[in-house]
């Protein structure tokens, strides 16, 4: 049986899959052996919709482990038969439906924690990661004496402190911009943390947690969620604010502060640019960053 097409295939159709999941019972989006994640369970079942041995897919944002997802996005490459297989009628926003449906049905037999929002065609060019030009996140935690609302417990980390919103806001503010935010993640080899954080608000939820969104143009590992930890330091008094400016300027790994828990963190969205602008952005995005002085 032949596979889902190569991205070198002229006569590949390129999908853009729209998608949401619930993190708790996965092993981050990866795949790894013995382990369930959200690409394993989502390239078998579209595999198993295609009659195919394996799909490959191309994700957006990887989540690790027990993170959520509301707005992330991935790319297959399929040929024009599988696409006439999986679709079974003209490319139209009614055929996006059908496609959309179809896989959600398989996903229902296994893996009824994700849901596939979308599946539509888009340009060669496009690339679920390369072609970002920024993703947002949000984390929710409570904070000690907050009350705890068990619907959506599940989805909010807890902080054993009491906190300050104004304060956690007023340390938000100063991580703003384009920084290298090696105190904050790990860089892979070759590259640089070096990021434009362009947002960074808090508010209280109607369920009565508090809810960052956060949002740059790309993210290292780990790093949404140590920025939180550090705001969470300053918001409970373990660290001031001047020395969370120092900590932010050493740009060293430090244990003055902690890297907040999963399950509080969603992926909300990726942006795009328009479709003439794709090959571009997706260029600009394999360049190496150079370093701040």
């Amino acid at each position: 049986m032949p596979e889902t097409a190569s991205p070198q295939d002229p006569a590949a159709v390129r999908l853009r899959l729209d998608l949401a999941y619930d993190g708790t019972d996965f092993s981050g989006w990866a795949t790894q052996p013995g382990l369930r994640t959200v690409q394993g369970e989502l390239e078998r079942a579209i595999a198993t919709l295609l009659r195919v041995p394996e799909a490959r897919l191309t994700v957006g944002g990887r989540t690790d482990a027990g993170v959520h997802a509301r707005g992330q996005v991935a790319h297959l490459d399929v040929t024009q038969e599988q696409l006439a297989k999986w679709t079974g009628r003209p490319s139209d926003t009614a055929a996006d439906e059908v496609r959309a449906r179809r896989l959600n049905g398989v996903l229902k037999r296994g893996a009824a924690d994700i849901a596939i929002h979308g599946v539509r065609e888009v340009p060669p060019a496009f690339d679920a990661r390369f072609s970002a030009l920024r993703r947002r996140y949000e984390y929710r935690l409570r904070g000690e004496g907050m009350r705890r609302d068990p619907l959506t417990a599940r989805f909010t980390a807890a902080v054993p402190r009491r906190l300050d919103l104004s304060a956690m806001q007023f340390a938000s503010d100063e991580l703003l911009g384009l920084n290298d935010f090696t105190t904050f993640c790990k860089a892979r080899e070759g590259s640089t943390a070096v990021r434009d954080l362009l947002s960074f608000e808090w508010r209280e939820t109607e369920d009565g947690a508090y809810a960052a969104r956060i949002e740059a143009d790309a993210f290292c590992h780990s790093m949404v969620r140590a920025l939180v930890g550090a705001v969470v330091a300053v918001g409970s008094g373990r660290i001031g604010h001047d020395e969370l400016v120092a900590l932010r300027d050493a740009r060293e790994r430090t244990s003055r502060f902690t890297v907040m828990p999963a399950e509080g963190l969603s992926l909300e969205e990726i942006a795009y640019p328009a479709d003439d602008e794709l090959a571009a952005r997706a260029e600009q995005t394999r360049a190496r960053r150079d370093p701040l002085l």
